[in-house]
């Protein structure tokens, strides 16, 4: 029997863990290491400072759903791993393996500028959308202009635009909106870039959007500092602001930068092939976030990276789960599929409204790629929600 460990448990970790069970049955064991037993979905994170979700409404115990799947599941801290005696130092022990899978998702880079991590407030977290809400029923109070966007070196802008048209409309419906000067700033050399270089007819949309909403943009601006009621920008611009949200850059987690094995890159990601096998550790792989994606486009003025969303992550468990059982079964052909290849398939919320984004390829060149905009409710992101959600609470991994 051989012994797959994976480390982390979110969208692709948990992917990975079930798959490689699934397949290898009996002659797979597969240990799970992660600090927490809950498995969090992540991308509706932007609607638990306005109430519409509690973080008890999407998120669920999965190492129950794992232990039914024949999963064990160590609730632990990863520390380090030594590549060479295929040993993983955790807080509660150390746990060998024939196969690792690295999936640890990112670490927050705070410190990407001055007063970021103290005067920015940041949806990536439950407790960070919790201290939001909080925010938000005092700015109500004494309403001012308010600042969203992503710093220099972000990925995830998909989820500040969420949050920017969430808040538009949270503002309305508190009925303060003519009170605020909404400021949406962004490294990004256009709107609706994304970190994919853009779907054609998507910049267009979106400045559509900003003027429909009376929102003041500013592109290829990064975070110089920010202060209790300003934003600095690179530009030399400051914009005033009560109330910030910013997404700063993802870096490699401690247990990844503690491993100097792992050979990974200076951001802390894993160098692998199309595979998603490392480079030179064949025993080696990692599923989402912490991949290390090439960016086949140039960034502009102020560098940005590419998104690491939940389809792509979900997508690489599998793959990587694949590759594992062909290689323990002695195949050479691996599946490959690399994340540029990846079809783009995204539901963009737009406060009650949304854009469904769909490619055949994240990065060009692509055969198609349309953006679709519903302006009437955001039903196509309720309804992935309720799905994957469904899906993962009963371990069905195999499904798309």
């Amino acid at each position: 029997m051989k012994t797959s460990v994976v480390i982390g448990g979110n969208f692709a970790g948990m992917t990975a863990a079930l798959e490689l069970k699934r397949k290898g049955k009996d002659q797979q064991r597969v240990i799970m290491i992660d600090k927490s037993p809950l498995f969090l979905f992540i991308p509706s994170l932007i609607w638990v400072p306005f109430g519409r979700r509690e973080v008890k409404d999407i998120s669920f115990r999965k190492d129950e759903i794992l232990k039914k799947k024949g999963v064990e599941f160590m609730q632990a801290e990863a520390l380090k791993v030594d590549t060479e005696l295929q040993i993983v130092q955790t807080t509660k022990g150390d746990v060998h393996y024939d196969d690792l899978v690295v999936a640890t998702g990112p670490k927050v880079k705070y410190d990407v500028a001055p007063g970021v991590e103290k005067y920015a407030h940041y949806v990536g977290t439950p407790n960070g959308a919790m201290k939001i809400r909080k925010a938000l029923e005092e700015f109500k109070k004494n309403p001012g202009p308010i600042v969203i966007g992503a710093t220099q070196n972000a990925g995830c802008m998909g989820a500040a635009y969420e949050f920017l048209f969430n808040i538009e409309k949270w503002l309305r419906e508190q009925n303060i909106r003519k009170e605020v000067d909404l400021y949406w700033i962004t490294p990004e050399t256009f709107l609706g870039h994304f970190g994919i270089d853009g779907i054609k007819g998507g910049e267009t949309m979106l400045k559509s959007f900003m003027k429909m909403f009376n929102i003041h943009y500013r592109t290829e601006v990064g975070v110089e500092e920010v202060m209790e009621n300003k934003v600095k920008l690179s530009s030399g611009e400051e914009l005033p602001s009560s109330f910030t949200m910013l997404m700063p850059p993802f870096i490699g987690v401690d247990f990844v930068q503690n491993s100097p094995g792992l050979k990974a890159t200076a951001a802390g990601y894993i160098p692998v092939t199309d595979d998603y096998r490392h480079v030179t550790l064949p025993n080696v792989w990692a599923a989402g976030i912490a991949v290390d994606v090439k960016l086949p486009f140039e960034p502009g003025k102020v560098p940005f990276s590419g998104p690491k969303t939940g389809y792509p992550s979900d997508e690489t468990g599998k793959i990587v789960a694949e590759n594992i059982i062909r290689v323990q079964q002695g195949k050479n052909e691996l599946k490959k599929k690399g994340w540029g290849k990846i079809p783009g398939i995204c539901i963009m919320d737009a406060g009650k409204k949304e854009v469904i984004i769909l490619s055949d390829k994240l990065f060009k060149p692509r055969k198609f790629a349309i953006m679709i905009p519903n302006i009437f409710y955001d039903f196509n992101k309720v309804l992935f929600e309720k799905y994957f959600l469904w899906k993962t609470k009963h371990g069905y991994s195999q499904l798309p």
